[in-house]
């Protein structure tokens, strides 16, 4: 009996269960029927709006700013060399590298026993040729004198023979009188021949002699030179560089000992593009003296030196592009040759321009400009430079109106958006529209130069609201209430 209440009890159960199953299953086949022939309601669509930051475009006149690399370089730098061979018998303390000099200080000396004696010699042979030189003038004034004694002796044997001759015209004389008075005007006429012979050789002696003076005194003065060109010294004032020498040692004539640098007249050698060449160019297509400004980075500080682009390299290079240009530095300090400095060019003013970021310019030269419906439109502009990350574009048909500062994929033409930057100048007009009848205080001079700052780092402000606020903090007392905003807001 127990076994039989049991399997009842069981079947009951089971039966039970299977029945909850299929009202189950029912009720869930009804609900999706009614879900599927159920009307699906439509929601209605609305537009996406985007959000973006804009920069208004101003008009105005801008000097572009080009950015290249160059090298420090002295316009005078010389290369020491010895002028004579031989051994280092003295060296100047200040024959050192980074030592500075002056024009015409001693800084070497090569052993001058060898030119001091062909100097000597030289001076002795000087001294012979003017001591021959005296004698030959001697001589010839001796045979000058000689011939005049000559040309007077023919002269009264002529003056002889003609009495002779009247004589004989008379019929006092005799012809062996006039032959032998013939025979002495014969030989004293040959004396005066022998005599102007004498005169030329001694002329000829006089001409060697000088000829051999002049030889002498030329040998004399490339001995001095050479005796010169022991001595190393300084051409000009500057500091010395890559010294190669020592107290002792030998050198060959022309051999390089160090370099001499002159460090008050530096420029910088920079290269820039053929296109920023050509805006560096007046209309003559002449290089104008564009003003230059040079940085260099020492940990943390930079180094600044000034001055004007002074000439362009007369050739190319061989595979190099661009223009190497040169500018000479006026004011510096800390810069030696060698230094690798960043280079600032000012380019000829543009007027009427605007200054943009770059986010906000496409590759096709297009500006996403807001509209007065808050949709945007396509811009075509004209791209003069770009500036780091900003570029400058011709204002020309967009001044006053505001687009897109960074631009995304997800906006184009038509688009709706919302401007955060129209809601951040309302807000600092809000600032603006502070009357001064408030709490007025008194600004220290730190805390007026930050508020200052602050306004005039702000690039969402309307001018005409940031020239109020300025004017505002340029007074004695200022309102309270813009002070605080302008901390909360903008200082922050």
């Amino acid at each position: 009996m127990q076994f039989l209440r049991r399997s009842l009890t069981g079947l009951f159960l089971l039966s039970m269960t299977v029945g909850l199953l299929a009202y189950g299953g029912r009720i869930f086949y009804e609900a999706v029927q009614e879900r599927m022939n159920r009307e699906v309601a439509q929601r209605p669509a609305s537009e996406r709006v985007l959000s973006v930051n804009s920069v208004e475009v101003v008009a105005e006149d801008v000097v572009p700013i080009m950015v290249a690399f160059g090298e420090i370089q002295s316009r005078r730098t010389l290369e020491v060399r010895a002028g004579a061979g031989g051994r280092i018998v003295e060296l100047s303390d200040s024959m050192e590298s980074g030592a500075r000099v002056e024009a015409g200080a001693l800084l070497a000396r090569v052993d001058p026993n060898d030119a001091e004696a062909a100097l000597e010699v030289a001076r002795t042979d000087v001294a012979e040729a003017e001591a021959e030189l005296r004698d030959a003038l001697r001589n010839l004034a001796l045979v000058r004198d000689e011939l005049a004694a000559s040309r007077a002796q023919a002269d009264l044997r002529t003056q002889a023979l003609k009495r002779q001759q009247d004589l004989a015209g008379r019929g006092v004389g005799t012809e062996a009188a006039i032959e032998e008075a013939a025979l002495a005007e014969a030989s004293a006429n040959q004396a005066v021949v022998s005599r102007r012979l004498s005169e030329a050789d001694a002329e000829n002696r006089l001409d060697v002699a000088r000829n051999a003076l002049a030889r002498a005194r030329i040998a004399f003065g490339e001995a001095q030179r050479d005796l010169e060109d022991t001595e190393v010294r300084a051409a000009f004032s500057g500091t010395l560089a890559d010294v190669s020498v020592v107290e002792g040692g030998l050198v060959t004539q022309n051999e390089r000992l160090a370099t001499l640098i002159d460090p008050e007249s530096l420029e910088v050698a920079f290269r820039v593009s053929t296109s920023q060449y050509a805006r560096l160019l007046n209309e003559t297509g002449r290089l104008i003296g564009a003003p230059v400004r040079v940085t260099l980075d020492v940990l943390g500080v930079d180094l600044e030196a000034f001055g004007l682009v002074s000439r362009v390299d007369a050739s190319v290079g061989e595979g190099q592009t661009g223009r190497l240009l040169f500018a000479r530095l006026d004011r510096f300090a800390g810069f030696r040759p060698g230094d690798f400095v960043t280079v600032h060019v000012e380019e000829p003013e543009l007027s009427d321009v605007a200054v943009l970021p770059a986010t906000a310019l496409d590759a096709a030269n297009t500006l996403l400009v807001i509209n007065e419906d808050a949709r945007l439109e396509t811009a075509r502009v004209d791209l003069l430079r770009r500036q780091g990350d900003d570029v400058i574009v011709a204002a020309a048909g967009l001044e006053g109106r505001r687009v897109v500062a960074e631009r995304s994929p997800l906006l184009g033409t038509g688009i709706r958006v919302k401007d955060l930057s129209a809601e951040k100048m309302d807000v600092a007009a809000s600032d603006a529209a502070v009357e001064p009848e408030g709490q007025m205080i008194t600004l220290s001079p730190d805390r007026r130069a930050a508020l200052i700052a602050a306004v005039e780092a702000n690039g969402a402000m309307p001018a005409d609201a940031k020239a109020r606020i300025l004017s505002q903090l340029q007074e004695e007392q200022v309102p309270a209430q813009m002070v605080e905003r302008i901390e909360s807001r903008m200082g922050g």
